[in-house]
């Protein structure tokens, strides 16, 4: 799709609302994590740069239609002004009288934050005379919150139909970041995809075994598919009632030219537990490969080969999950390892490497590799439905 950025818009004089994500972790009314903060300054000093007075929109939490004092923005206030390096003024209500008054009194440059837009039913129920009300203060509309992008909101979607409207600097990059992923991609691409179960990413995996040369599965959702192919997997998550999809899966991707790669080894144990006794087991179909309380907690080192092998042929990577119990050793190695090596292809060009998802994203702070990779989305619903071919309504508003 085709969309317009801030590169295309007359900024100087006008007011931008700007749909951003500041929906960050709090302790004790400071913020904890500014991720998030940090993310969306690009779009303001642009804005900035182009002489707009900045409007900023954004929800926080689920007050579900209701003012509840803990869940109100202002508590962001100081920590955004922090990463900003300039002052944020504050609005105690995103319409109405209060909103009007602070929109009006900005000067070109200056940077305003509006209350909670979540604080109104209005909002999740993309209600068209609220987007009216939030439209009325502004001349133009950039949508910079990917995260929020896949809710057909009145601050994500409705306005979008009211004003110009703009994608912002980080809508851009995690638009281009998974066009080049997905959408128009280096051949050959490979993609890691783990997490517990099969039926929660059934829909993801439908739709990356027709567009990738190269699916390696991991965490608890390998040991179904090793299930359904008659392998013992011992006493480790599987949903057994799932083994038809699988089957169903496999042959779709063999159909799609899409080489599936599964477990062949594992490294086993007893108990989750860190330190606790493991060992590593080929598995097979025969039964008896892992005894009856043995559990599988990471792909084996024959398996991670396999997936290191085909990394380095190819020239494009998307990852949504872990191979292993990343969070507990000596589990990680899998994970760890091909987070290590996809980084060092990312950093010398060779390899187009983009990654997302909470676990994800944690995993490869966890292996100090996420400022390598060529793009790793914080968007967590929003990203994994791109992934699974889904339309986001917030993106979707944006096509010229």
């Amino acid at each position: 799709m085709t969309f317009k950025t801030l590169d295309d818009a007359d900024l100087a004089g006008q007011r931008a609302l700007a749909r951003v994500d500041l929906n960050v972790p709090m302790a004790d009314g400071k913020v904890t994590d500014d991720t998030r903060l940090r993310a969306v300054v690009p779009t303001i000093k642009k804005l900035q740069a182009g002489g707009a007075k900045v409007v900023l929109l954004a929800h926080f939490d689920r007050p579900k239609g209701k003012r509840v004092p803990e869940m109100s923005l202002k508590s962001v206030v100081p920590a955004l002004s922090k990463v900003l390096g300039a002052p944020v003024a504050f609005a105690d209500d995103c319409v109405g009288e209060a909103a009007a008054k602070a929109v009006g009194a900005l000067k070109n440059g200056e940077v305003l934050l509006l209350e909670n837009v979540r604080y109104h039913a209005g909002e999740e129920k993309n209600d068209p005379e609220f987007a009216r009300e939030l439209a009325a203060n502004g001349d133009l509309y950039v949508n910079d919150a990917f995260s929020a992008a896949h809710r057909a909101h009145a601050s994500t979607e409705g306005l979008a139909r009211l004003l110009p409207a703009y994608a912002g600097e980080q809508m851009r990059k995690e638009l281009e970041a998974l066009d080049a992923a997905l959408g128009n991609p280096k051949r050959p691409v490979l993609g890691i995809v783990g997490g517990a179960k099969v039926s929660t990413k059934l829909d993801l995996l439908n739709n990356l075994v027709g567009k990738l040369d190269y699916l390696a599965i991991g965490g608890g959702m390998a040991n179904t598919f090793r299930f359904a192919q008659g392998y013992d997997v011992g006493a480790s998550l599987c949903e057994k009632d799932m083994a038809d999809t699988a089957r169903e899966i496999l042959q779709k991707a063999e159909a799609a030219g899409c080489r599936i790669i599964l477990p062949v080894d594992a490294v086993v144990a007893e108990k989750l537990e860190a330190g606790a006794p493991s060992r590593i087991v080929e598995l097979a179909a025969d039964a008896g490969s892992l005894g009856p309380e043995d559990k599988i907690f990471d792909v084996g080192p024959r398996t991670l080969q396999q997936i290191l092998e085909a990394m380095s042929q190819a020239k494009t990577f998307i990852w949504n999950g872990p191979l292993g119990v990343f969070e507990v050793q000596p589990f990680d190695r899998a994970t760890v390892e091909a987070a290590k090596l996809a980084a060092k292809l990312a950093r010398s060009g060779a390899l187009v490497a983009v990654a997302g998802g909470g676990d994800t994203v944690a995993a490869l702070n966890v292996a100090g590799c996420a400022e390598d990779f060529t793009f790793v989305s914080t968007a967590g619903g929003a990203f994994l439905e791109w992934m699974e071919g889904k339309e986001l309504p917030g993106v979707a508003a944006l096509a010229r």
